[in-house]
Order: C-alpha cells, then structure tokens, then sequence
C-alpha cells in the first residue's frame, strides 16, 4: 500500500511537470513572458501535493521556474527574432537593468516568507489580468525616456520583482512596453529575449541563496529542483515556437481574455492558501 501511494504521488508528479512545460512553453511563445507566470503557481500546487515544508514551497517553485525560463528564453527569442518582431535597441537599453534588479532579487529571495512571495505574486499576476481585459492598452508616452538613468530604474525595478515572482520579463516588461508606445509583438519579442537577462542571474542567486535550505525536495541546487528542471524545459523549448505561430495567427484579444480569466483564478487560490 505505501508504495502505491508513492507510484501514485510520483506519477501525479510526472504528469503535472508534462503538463506545465507543454503549457508554460505555449504562454511563452504567444505572450513572451517565458512561461513563469503559469510555471509558478503550479509547481507550488504540486509541491503543495508532494507535502514538502510549507516554509520553502514558494522559493522552490520560483527558482525552479527561473531555471526552466533560461531556455524557454532562448526559444522563444529566437522564434521572434526570425519573425523580426525583437527591438535590439530596447535590449540594449533595458538589458544591464533587468540583469541588475534579477541578481539582487535572486539573492535576496531567502529574505522573503513564503506569504510575502504568494501576496507579491498573487497580486501582480491581478493586475496584469486586468491589463489582459482592456480593449485598448494603456499609454504612458510615445517612446521610451531619452534619460539613460529613467532606462535604468524601470529596467531594475522590472527585473528585481520578475525575479521574485520566478517570471520572464513579459509579465511586466510588455505592458510597460506597449504603454511606452512600442507595437504589441515588437514587445512580446522583445521580452522573450530581455528574459534571459532575469532568468540567469535570479537563478543563480536563487540556488546559491537557498543551498543550505533543509527539507527541500531531492535532486535540488539551492531552490532549483532539477528534476522538475529536466522534465520541464525540453518541452517549453519544444513548444514556445509553436506559441509564436500561434501569436501571429489567432485572435489575441480572445486569448487574452482567456489568460486574463486563468490569472485571476490563479491569484484567488494563492490567496486563499494563505487566508485559509
């Protein structure tokens, strides 16, 4: 009987990771958000369903994302550069403060509760689900700011939260982009690629933050568990392509309210994991 109910725990395991990569790669793709913001929320249910410490269940679904993220990244990148729809002068500017902000997120992600991490991400995955509702994206200016030290700050600030969040620089980076008056996929492209400048830094000061962690689950470097690494990423690689097809083919105003919907639950559950 207990090691049925092991087979059943593993096999609820494997197939959940199947599952994230195939959907985290496809977000990736048509949202450039390198697939954390539905990564995250649940590899912490199925951490949650493991009964792993309830303490380090956020970090390892954070680090472990990040990691997924580095080549989910790359991917994606490459099948939005060869659409032309990636900004290199935006990369250029934002790229040293996005790297900048991760690092100094990676490392301090210890510093966080678990609660502190889910009301962080419960709440900006809200309000980016109800940026997804608007008909027309809010705008902040007709370009980025000339002022390379304005770059600096908005950059950081993207990347010290995205690394907290265990997200891509989509989650944030496109709305800010599109509100700085940049077209939707120009931005999307964009912040596939300025994700990798979040995913590499965060993930080592994650791992290195959390390598004297106890309780964490087997075969984890800090707060990266690589066999939820190793299961997820070939799949989001595979599959983020396939979302940038997708991007340029469906209605995004419908997919968008779909996503919207998805984030909005997502959020209320990880508040309620907290309250209850």
């Amino acid at each position: 009987m207990p090691n049925d109910i092991l087979f059943q725990e593993l096999l609820v395991y494997f197939l959940g990771l199947l599952i994230t990569g195939v959907v985290g790669g496809l977000i990736a793709g048509l949202f450039g958000v390198g697939g954390g913001i539905v990564i995250v929320p649940i590899l912490f249910w199925i951490f949650t369903s493991l009964n792993f410490p309830n303490e380090i269940l956020m970090h390892m679904a954070i680090g472990s994302s990040l990691a997924t993220i580095i080549p989910t990244s790359i991917s994606s990148a490459r099948a939005h550069y060869l659409k032309g729809s990636m900004e290199i002068d935006i990369i250029k500017k934002w790229g040293g403060g996005i790297f900048l902000g991760a690092i100094i997120g990676g490392l301090a992600g210890k510093y966080f509760s678990a609660n502190e991490l889910k009301y962080l991400f419960a709440s900006i995955a809200f309000v980016v689900a109800l940026n997804m509702f608007l008909k027309e994206p809010i705008k902040l200016g007709k370009s980025l700011p000339k002022f390379k030290i304005i770059n600096v700050i908005i950059s950081s600030v993207i990347g010290f939260v995205s690394s907290l969040m265990g997200v891509g620089a989509g989650t944030l980076g496109v709305p800010t982009l599109v509100a700085l008056s940049v077209p939707i996929h120009k931005a999307i492209g964009t912040a596939a690629a300025l994700g990798l400048f979040i995913a590499i830094p965060a993930t080592i000061g994650l791992a290195f933050s959390g390598f004297d962690v106890p309780n964490r689950p087997p075969m984890s470097i800090g707060y990266v568990n690589l066999i939820a690494f190793f299961i997820m990423f070939p799949l989001t690689v595979f599959f983020a392509p396939i979302g940038v097809k997708f991007a340029h083919r469906i209605n995004q105003r419908l997919l968008k309210i779909i996503f919207g919907i998805f984030l909005i639950f997502t959020s209320v559950k990880m508040l309620f994991s907290i309250i209850f």
